[in-house]
């Protein structure tokens, strides 16, 4: 919860210090195209920002510290792995790794209720008594 808190508070200051040079604030719309539940990486997403710039290949990865955003990158010749795109600010980074975590819970708690219903579902079927004739 404090990191959500620490995300919205880091969102508002952002906002505010956008409107105060002069630059529109980011509009991010994420979408989460998979979901895994084992291993590192627990989910694949994309990004538009504005309507205006697509990134593709972002990832939820989950590491010692827990969840992170990693940015689409290549492997470099001696095995570094280099960000094909990233955000150039602190800010920018915590916002849009805010935003991309935000939907990466929403999708789990969506998945986790779509699934729930199937169970409960699942378990009326079996209960209702069968006929036949």
């Amino acid at each position: 919860m404090a990191r959500t808190q620490k995300a919205a508070k880091t969102a508002a200051q952002t906002a505010a210090a956008s409107q105060e040079s002069g630059y529109a604030p980011l509009q991010y719309d994420v979408k989460i195209h998979s979901l895994y539940p084992e291993g590192s990486c627990k989910a694949l997403a994309s990004v538009n920002l504005n309507g205006s710039f697509a990134i593709r290949g972002v990832k939820v990865m989950e590491g010692a510290n827990g969840l992170f955003v990693s940015m689409p990158s290549y492997r470099t010749g001696n095995g570094d792995y280099k960000d094909v795109c990233f955000p150039c600010t602190r800010e920018a980074r915590n916002e849009m790794s805010g935003a991309v975590l935000h939907a990466y819970r929403q999708s789990l708690a969506q998945n986790q209720s779509q699934g729930n219903q199937g169970q409960a579902a699942a378990a009326h079927d079996q209960a209702a008594p069968q006929m036949s004739m």
